[in-house]
């Protein structure tokens, strides 16, 4: 009969069904008790925890508190199931019953905030806090609750945990390792608890861990992206330096770092610059970005104009026939081909090529290639754009010709031709200066390669 009654127990629990409970405590006062002293499988109030039947909780609460400190095989309190599930009105509950259970430890050195925490749980860490203050403070594996937060990537119960416990100990804690949680951020690389880290006053922005390395060290060894480009910044305006002489990063000028120690950081975003910070720190992979779509938005544009002028080129096409039987002029052809032959075909010409070259840029961009990272291609498409402009001037300048009265006055020559040269002249001198300069690039790299220079430290920021 009480195996009977202990299954029907089960059964309750697992449904949350009040009813069935209360017929079986009239039958049996006991029955709770006896359950829990015998430890024969789960609990009852283990399983109403664990499934978040919170009226059913309240009322074992009420007739037996003294079950919420019960705890199972892995030494687990109920609280410690209900924290973990997430299940805020039970904890709510059990922390009434007993607000000493959220320091209680299970077999892996854990309390309930620690669960919590690490599955983030914010309003459950919330409730235990508000409780019982400390019990955010106890350490697991000589970790704190800050450190399991980076470890699991919890931004928001750790933003709730510093803005609200946090001191200057609590926030510099370090684990086993010596590594404070902004030593854990850097090395899994998490920008926003970086960047809210590098917020707070309180964070030891250049602590060393037991072998003597800052956040700065540690971002030495993780792999270079655009992440590691982000926290480096980050890292350095905010004052981070090297303690090892291996380490090395670009320098950033003085007067930005000042600058950057009034502004600090935003959350959610990188951080803001000076101007001249900009030129020194501009990401590589951002400013490719910004040059293809230039460049695929004006050869677009020009590709456009190219074919319109193509279908329908200066002078229009004949409406009709020729009655003097001329083969040049028949509907649909181009005036231009039958009144001025020779300019016709260099129009066609020029048009074709910037046409054709345009093109060739869009399918090149579109093409997704991974050779188009490199200056030296993106100067290749812009070698290309330089001829695609050029022959839409020439194409132009020709139309001008065919569509003005007199065009072989002298005036008109020398404005028209003038203003075209100064054109091509002005698009001639930015692709020698683009040519310059890449090859003032590729000289530098060449010259590290012959004559490396010595790492360089970072300097603090005074």
């Amino acid at each position: 009969m009480e195996r009977s009654m202990e299954e029907l127990l089960c059964e309750a629990s697992l449904e949350g069904n009040i009813s069935t409970l209360l017929m079986l405590l009239q039958e049996d006062p006991l029955i709770l008790n006896r359950v829990t002293l015998n430890r024969q499988g789960d609990m009852p109030l283990h399983i109403a925890s664990t499934l978040g039947h919170t009226d059913f909780v309240k009322e074992i609460l009420t007739r037996n508190p003294h079950l919420a400190t019960e705890c199972d095989s892995q030494k687990h309190l109920p609280l410690h199931l209900a924290a973990a599930k997430g299940h805020v009105e039970v904890v709510k509950a059990l922390v009434s019953a007993n607000p000493g259970t959220c320091h209680a430890r299970d077999r892996d050195g854990g309390n309930p905030v620690h669960l919590a925490a690490v599955r983030g749980h914010l309003d459950v860490v919330k409730e235990m806090v508000q409780a019982q203050p400390h019990s955010a403070r106890a350490m697991v594996q000589q970790d704190t609750i800050l450190h399991l937060c980076v470890k699991h990537g919890q931004f928001e119960v750790l933003k709730f945990l510093i803005e609200t416990t946090g001191d200057h100990e609590f926030v510099n804690t370090k684990d086993g390792s010596g590594n404070t949680v902004l030593h854990l951020a850097v090395a899994d690389k998490q920008i926003q608890i970086i960047n809210f880290l590098l917020l707070d006053a309180r964070i030891e922005v250049n602590a060393t861990n037991t072998k003597g390395e800052t956040p700065t060290d540690i971002l030495a060894q993780v792999t270079r992206d655009l992440k590691y480009q982000q926290i480096m910044q980050s890292l350095t305006l905010a004052g981070g330096v090297a303690q090892k002489p291996e380490t090395s990063f670009a320098q950033v000028p003085k007067s930005s770092r000042s600058k950057m120690q009034l502004d600090r950081l935003e959350y959610h975003q990188t951080l803001p610059f000076s101007s001249h910070s900009k030129h020194h720190l501009t990401h590589y992979e951002d400013w490719l970005d910004r040059k293809r779509n230039s460049l695929m938005v004006v050869a677009s544009l020009i590709a456009t104009m190219a074919f319109q002028a193509g279908t329908n080129p200066p002078s229009g096409v004949w409406q009709d026939d020729s009655n003097n039987n001329d083969p040049l002029r028949k509907a649909g052809f181009a005036v231009m081909a039958s009144n001025h032959q020779d300019l016709y075909h260099i129009f066609l010409i020029c048009n074709t090529v910037g046409f054709v070259s345009t093109l060739s840029i869009i399918l090149l961009l579109i093409s997704g290639l991974p050779c188009l990272r490199h200056r030296f291609f993106l100067w290749i498409l812009m070698v290309i754009m330089w001829i695609a402009t050029t022959s839409m001037s020439l194409a132009y300048l020709v139309s001008i010709r065919v569509l003005t009265p007199n065009p072989e006055s002298e005036l008109f020559r020398l404005i028209a031709q003038g203003i075209v040269v100064v054109w091509i002249g002005l698009l001639t001198l930015l692709l020698v200066g683009h040519t310059l300069r890449l090859i003032a690039i590729a000289f530098r790299g060449f010259r590290r390669l012959l004559f490396p220079r010595k790492k360089q430290v970072l300097v603090p920021i005074v």
